[in-house]
This record gives structure tokens, sequence and C-alpha cells, in this order.
């Protein structure tokens, strides 16, 4: 569930986006990155500690770890 202020349980290797918009996350990096149109079905191989809930219309978001 995107959250503005808690972290993932774990830091994820990727995302999984089973419905499609935008998504915001900050990276393991401590940079926040927004991804615009993301497809439904996409596989984004980012290592994110938090997915945020400003900026983000995608769903059924999963992290892969």
């Amino acid at each position: 569930i995107p959250n503005d202020s808690a972290d993932l349980v774990e830091t994820t290797r990727a995302l999984y986006v089973g419905a499609g918009g935008n998504l915001s996350v900050l990276m393991a990096s401590g940079a926040t990155l927004n991804f615009s149109g993301v497809q439904a079905g996409s596989i984004l191989a980012i290592r994110a500690q938090r997915v945020r809930a400003t900026d983000t219309t995608a769903g059924q978001i999963v992290g892969l770890v």
C-alpha cells in the first residue's frame, strides 16, 4: 500500500505493477523517482524502499525481493 512516510519491510529488487498508472518511489539511494504511464503488467527492476502515495495512481503493486 503506497505510503508517504512508511518504508517497505524490505528494499525491493523490482516492483510489479498490476494496474497501470503513475508511480512515485523513494529509492534505496534516497532519491525520489516518478514514473509516468507505467503499463499494467510491468516489472520495474528498481531498488525501492518506499512506494509513495503522493503522485501514485498505479495499483496492485507488489514488491519483489
